[in-house]
């Protein structure tokens, strides 16, 4: 018989809830190479050690020059400079600047102590081996990045709880910094259960089908900052799914089950979970097509989710719930998903009291606006997702979207 709980189904949202009021994730804190961080989360503040340039430098090819010595340079009244030399690339200046000299630099080169201003290249002219002609003034500090004028020693240079990205990377190995304390991924583990399935290498026999849920759900929780961990396919026996479970459990932060879920004989999910430890299944039915089935579950302050066996039922319910748990457990606010604007090309109706989510395929219209194409197909049809750009989502007890309506997509 089908649980009570199941027919008191709840939002997507709702269920979330659940889970931050009876689970409190316990984090572990790693050090990396700064060059291997990306998109990983802080675990604490990172300061600057040091001052960032080192050094004043020039941001052109010119010359360095004491800005004073160019005032009223123009085309028609040039300046005239002492050539003293060129200034090396990667080296200090041996030598300072008097009044009335100048010397070659080139970009992201240092700047002698007595030069305060460089002259591009463009405003001047060679008049011969040692003096060159200045056609326009330079302001003391033009053309030029003073020492510490992008970070300065000891600044907060990223916040905690942070994702890394590409120039972040580049900024902490630019003050030396070359590792990093970061949040340890949580472990996402992949229980796949069914006589019928099989290994995606493995060749089929009649009867039997692959098993793509461990591996989009991979992706899923990859992709949201997790360490996915494939925990194989349980036979429909209850000895084996729960050993298999149990051992899973002993070494993930997060649990997924995917398949088991709906109400029939062969239902072992929920005694699984219920196994698992204290206070067991809080849930079990989300008002969401597809995805009703769907069972919320805490075991010794673990989350674990009971998800549908059909392909696109089990991704888009792990999209609304999986993504959460995984930027709670790293500290940080779940990242909104990219939403785009487009215009029904037909009715789309929906039954009061639960959320649905249909794949939308986007096309452009001959006006230039954007309008979503529904694509139909049933749950256990992956290719429904690989043919869509996005989702749309019917609120609960909307009735649906009539022809014409602007909607927002969520973008894949």
């Amino acid at each position: 018989m089908p649980s009570p709980e199941f027919f008191q189904v709840l939002p997507a949202a709702d269920a979330l809830a659940l889970y931050d009021q009876h689970w409190q994730p316990q984090t572990a804190l790693e050090t990396i190479a700064t060059a291997a961080a990306l998109d990983r989360i802080l675990a604490a503040d990172v300061r600057s050690p040091e001052e960032v340039p080192a050094f004043r430098k020039s941001t052109v090819d010119g010359y360095a020059v004491r800005g004073s010595d160019t005032f009223g340079a123009s085309q028609s009244l040039p300046a005239f400079l002492r050539l003293r030399g060129e200034l090396r690339m990667g080296a200090a200046p041996r030598d300072d600047i008097d009044a009335g000299d100048a010397l070659l630099i080139h970009t992201g080169g240092m700047l002698p102590a007595s030069a305060d201003a460089v002259v591009m290249l463009e405003y001047t002219q060679t008049i011969n081996e040692g003096e060159i002609e200045i056609l326009r003034a330079a302001a003391p500090g033009e053309n030029v990045i003073q020492a510490g004028e992008d970070v300065a020693a000891g600044a907060l240079v990223l916040q905690g709880r942070h994702r890394l990205r590409p120039q972040d990377i580049g900024g902490m190995l630019a003050v030396g910094i070359s590792e990093v304390e970061v949040i340890s991924r949580p472990r996402v583990g992949i229980l796949s259960c069914g006589d019928e399935l099989t290994p995606p290498e493995a060749s089929l026999t009649p009867g039997m089908v692959r098993d793509i849920n461990a591996y989009t759900l991979s992706a899923l929780a990859e992709k949201h900052g997790a360490e996915p961990m494939r925990l194989g396919i349980a036979a429909d026996a209850i000895a084996d799914y729960r050993q298999r479970a149990e051992a899973g459990f002993a070494v993930c932060d997060i649990l997924l089950l995917s398949a088991g879920s709906s109400v029939s004989a062969r239902d072992y999910t929920r005694d699984v979970i219920n196994g698992l430890g204290e206070p067991g299944i809080l849930q079990h039915g989300l008002a969401t097509k597809p995805g009703k089935p769907t069972i919320i579950a805490v075991c010794e302050n673990q989350p674990v989710i009971g998800l549908p066996g059909n392909p696109v039922s089990a991704l888009l319910v792990a999209r609304q719930l999986l993504p959460h748990l995984i930027a709670r457990f790293l500290g940080r606010k779940p990242e909104l998903p990219a939403t785009s604007k487009a215009r029904l090309s037909q009715r789309i109706a929906s039954v009061t009291g639960r959320e649905d989510w249909l794949p939308i395929k986007l096309t452009r219209a001959a006006d230039g606006e954007t309008l979503a194409e529904p694509v139909f197909g049933k749950s256990n049809l992956i290719f429904t997702l690989i043919d869509a750009h996005g989702l749309l989502r019917i609120p609960l007890n909307t009735g649906g979207y009539d022809a014409g309506s602007l909607v927002d997509i969520e973008r894949f």
